[in-house]
């Protein structure tokens, strides 16, 4: 399909000047407006712009501009099509054989600001007019809507002497309907947003690939990871390509680490189980007592430092075999000691904030959502039920026990003494076989001291007084815990027997 005439409206106008060469070169027309027109005219280009080939001025400040009859019969007409050829000879239409066009940057502006007005105004209409009229005429018509296609683009019609295939064409509008959804997807969710509504009539879910990955879960499942906004800013430093569960390992240590005090704390996750966490004050023993927590479940897992690794922490981290090294920067020296090992794969996470957003996972033919479990702990979720009370430090030890159980996979027991985990138990059938675990993880590794007290949290209520029991019996003298089971009294009754504390949060945290 031969070029004869172009019509350009971007919002974005970089490398513009290569697509003008080309055109040139072939001695396309072209048409365009607004900004679009004054930049091919500030190049040296010819142009028409829009208002004089329509003879229709731009009105309601620019909204409607390409917005017209001989435009989009130019762009829509099928050219094979006898009756449609003598519809536009009679109008004094011409062909218009390419768009090139990119959006208002919706997205971008919803980023950086809260001003409702700007962003609503910040709504393509024009643009993705253009686009869906261009890609469903794909037979007869090119449609251009990213940058970076401006390449394939060049390299199409040089190669065909100023034509065009019908399976470039096709590819192109195949990518503009792609375009034209995600950009839709974003502004439907913003509105979303902005209602009262927490649960849409449509699930609208978009993104942006970010890379394919070697494979998903097993070798034989594919995978790739894809970012629904411009703030993904997860920076490899260092090592191999990462993996997707190198990701769900990733992100289930990110998820965590952001809920610590700032500047502290350390997660080390095998398998999106979290094998030992720590929030003590000084980095190093931080580290040491998240690995020390259960050393050889973390082999080959993933650490992640919520502050800036220096070379002393460095040194020590690499006397073990991990996977993934995540923190908020490095030192240079410590950056320099961890590329020693040119596979080992360094995230800097300074910049990566966790927003306020709703899960998905695939079902039967269907998707589950809900809200992410980012509640943010405070006094009133939490009632003293026990005759003991704790004290102030104690609490906080409750706290930080039940902030960790509720990243372990349920059913989840976690026992704690001083700002480290001693022993996690996850992802059991049985809560009671959970408690087992994490009480022979304890004993196991003998991270804990007989004078300060031992803490344990549930994710969910002991429906049976077994498994207090149980931690009681292994040294628990504190205990955190939803309420919620018709047994909640023999609990309660049982830890004043045995005089430890019991503490009830006013929400569950399982996580399946």
């Amino acid at each position: 399909m031969k070029i004869k005439t172009a019509l350009i409206s971007v919002s974005n106008k970089n490398q513009l000047n290569n697509i003008l060469k080309l055109f040139k070169k072939y001695k396309i027309n072209l048409i365009s407006s607004g900004g679009t027109y004054k930049k091919i005219r500030s190049l040296g280009y010819d142009c028409v712009e829009v208002s004089n080939y329509t003879n229709f001025p731009e009105i309601l400040d620019g909204r409607i501009k390409t917005l017209h009859p001989k435009i989009h019969s130019g762009i829509l007409f099928k050219r094979d099509n006898v009756s449609h050829k003598k519809t536009l000879k009679k109008l004094n239409f011409s062909s218009i054989d390419i768009v090139i066009t990119n959006f208002y940057p919706f997205e971008k502006i919803v980023n950086q600001s809260n001003n409702h007005n700007k962003i609503i105004e910040n709504i393509d209409i024009g643009g993705p007019t253009l686009v869906r009229a261009a890609a469903k005429n794909y037979k007869d018509v090119v449609v251009i809507t990213k940058i970076d296609q401006y390449k394939n683009l060049i390299k199409e019609i040089n190669s065909n002497n100023g034509n065009t295939r019908l399976k470039f064409r096709e590819r192109m509008a195949r990518e503009a309907f792609g375009e034209t959804a995600h950009y839709d997807s974003i502004i439907y969710n913003y509105l979303n947003s902005k209602s009262k509504k927490e649960i849409p009539d449509k699930l609208l879910i978009y993104g942006n690939l970010l890379e394919s990955l070697r494979y998903g879960e097993n070798p034989h499942q594919f995978g790739a990871i894809y970012s629904n906004g411009e703030n993904f800013n997860l920076i490899k430093l260092n090592g191999k390509d990462l993996s997707y569960n190198n990701y769900c390992d990733i992100f289930a240590c990110l998820n965590l680490t952001k809920t610590m005090p700032k500047n502290r704390g350390v997660v080390i996750v095998k398998h999106s189980n979290p094998c030992g966490v720590s929030i003590e004050k000084n980095k190093l023993k931080s580290y040491t007592s998240a690995m020390n927590c259960d050393p050889i479940s973390s082999f080959g897992g993933i650490v992640a430092c919520n502050y800036k690794i220096n070379l002393k922490t460095a040194k020590e981290i690499m006397k073990k075999y991990y996977e993934v090294i995540i923190a908020n920067g490095f030192e240079k020296n410590a950056l320099k000691k961890f590329k020693q090992k040119k596979n080992l794969r360094i995230i800097d996470s300074s910049d990566i904030k966790v927003k306020t957003d709703c899960s998905i996972i695939s079902g039967v033919n269907s998707f589950l959502m809900q809200k992410n479990d980012d509640l943010i702990f405070n006094k009133k979720n939490f009632k003293i039920v026990s005759k003991t009370k704790p004290s102030r430090q104690l609490i906080d030890q409750l706290i930080f026990s039940l902030n960790v159980c509720r990243s372990v996979k349920s059913n989840a027991i976690v026992i704690t003494q001083n700002n480290k985990t001693l022993g996690i138990g996850s992802g059991q059938p049985s809560r009671l076989d959970s408690c087992k675990i994490a009480i022979e993880k304890m004993k196991k590794f003998k991270q804990y001291n007989n004078s300060d007290p031992l803490v344990a949290a549930s994710d969910a209520f002991f429906p049976f007084v077994d498994g207090i029991e149980k931690l009681v019996q292994a040294g628990i003298t504190a205990v955190i815990q939803p309420f919620g089971s018709i047994r909640d009294k023999e609990i309660i009754r049982y830890a004043n027997e045995m005089g430890i504390v019991l503490v009830f949060s006013n929400t569950r945290h399982f996580k399946h």
